[in-house]
């Protein structure tokens, strides 16, 4: 395959329109463009939503390679003259938190938090709440709706238990929260007068706390903070803000996601039902599996380098289809296959090396204690609708069904 070079506007060298990504919002199916450009040119040149362009790389050894290289950056994320993959950067702590956590002195409170233990989410309390939702779904009768009594409820009281923010304010916060994981819709007045209004509201609630008595994560930060002043009250809370929303709408969204694929695979719920003690290998496979990312994770070029047969540029942009890259024949066997014994499962959900997602631990931990909770509850649970009737938010972020009906 020849060498790709830099388009100067938004065609390819043939003369053809740059393909558009995101190609699809659908958590069902993998988008088959992708399939076709990483059988065919695993670096590829695309169009953003921002109308700008980037290199799209969905091979697996490419995309480690990018996580791992200093090539390869994501600090200049926030400069004004940087290409755009969605809306624009309403602030440049947003995309980097945990660089900026690191250099106020937060980050460690934070990794402790999100890390092995998670003393604020015991297992016990994340089963219970979990039946809670479940219970409410059975006694509202079926067919009812998964995404939103299991995904979305499990998601919103483990972030919101997490933070100390109030349980009942959930609902008030995850409009917000799905509007701005939306690429597309808003206008940039719309997104930044909706992201005004979270980071006020958790702004007040830090202002709210008693120093010393911190009702969660959000509460130890505002503390350590005022000792170190590391960060602006205006950084805190939009950082704090981005735990939220990031938090709530990746969890939700796999919850659902995986959630859907199980409910196909009644044999792997029986298997897991009678062996629980398979349910990590499960989870594994589920992370892998399924179609959760809307758009992709972007770096930056800080250097003139090479990109498989790319020559890429300082300050263009590369975007990383970690769907893409989990379904990668030349790192997964059969990965068209759904296999919970899959093992090794070396995929990279959660990035890789040193870009190593902060939140996997709650991801892996809590998702297993809410799929045992579900699978023990509801044994006879399976789709009240055909899977492909199952409707998804389209211009999605973070994937997500609209809903899956259910009966059981």
């Amino acid at each position: 395959m020849p060498t790709p070079q830099a388009p100067t506007s938004e065609e390819t060298p043939t003369g053809d329109p740059l393909p558009h990504y995101p190609f699809s919002t659908r958590g069902d199916r993998l988008a088959p463009e992708l399939a076709e450009l990483q059988g065919r040119c695993p670096v590829a040149r695309v169009s953003t939503n921002s109308g700008d362009e980037a290199w799209l790389v969905t091979g697996y050894e490419l995309t480690q390679h990018v996580l791992r290289d200093r090539a390869f950056g994501r600090s200049v994320l926030g400069r004004a003259d940087s290409p755009g993959q969605d809306a624009p950067i309403i602030a440049p702590e947003l995309l980097d938190a945990m660089n900026h956590l690191q250099k106020a002195g937060l980050r460690d409170e934070v990794l402790k938090a999100l890390g092995r233990d998670q003393p604020s989410l015991p297992a016990d309390w994340v089963e219970g709440v979990t039946r809670e939702g479940l219970d409410a779904m059975v006694r509202e009768g079926g067919p009812a709706d998964l995404q939103h009594h299991f995904a979305e409820w499990v998601a919103a009281q483990c972030m919101c238990r997490l933070l100390g923010l109030p349980f009942d304010d959930h609902a008030w916060l995850a409009v917000r929260a799905d509007l701005d994981l939306t690429m597309v819709t808003p206008t940039h007045e719309e997104l930044a007068r909706n992201w005004e209004e979270i980071r006020v509201y958790m702004h007040e609630h830090m202002t709210a706390r008693s120093p010393g008595e911190p009702r969660g994560l959000a509460d130890r930060l505002a503390d350590l903070n005022a000792e170190q002043s590391g960060l602006t009250d205006r950084q805190l809370s939009n950082i704090v803000s981005v735990l939220f929303v990031s938090g709530y709408e990746d969890f939700a969204s796999f919850l659902g996601v995986a959630a859907f694929n199980l409910l196909q695979r009644p044999e792997v719920m029986d298997a897991v039902r009678a062996r629980p003690e398979t349910m990590p290998s499960c989870v594994e496979e589920l992370l892998r599996y399924s179609v959760v990312l809307g758009n992709a994770i972007p770096r930056f070029v800080t250097r003139d380098t090479r990109l498989g047969s790319a020559e890429v540029k300082e300050g263009e942009m590369i975007l990383l289809s970690l769907d893409a890259v989990n379904h990668d024949p030349a790192a997964f066997s059969d990965p068209g296959a759904f296999d919970p014994t899959r093992s090794p499962n070396p995929h990279l959900r959660f990035g890789y090396g040193r870009h190593h997602c902060p939140g996997a631990h709650l991801v892996r931990r809590q998702s297993g204690v809410a799929f045992r909770t579900l699978l023990d509850r509801l044994p006879a649970l399976r789709l009240a609708v055909p899977p492909e009737k199952v409707t998804w938010h389209p211009n999605r972020m973070a994937i997500m069904a609209a809903e899956i009906p259910v009966t059981w």
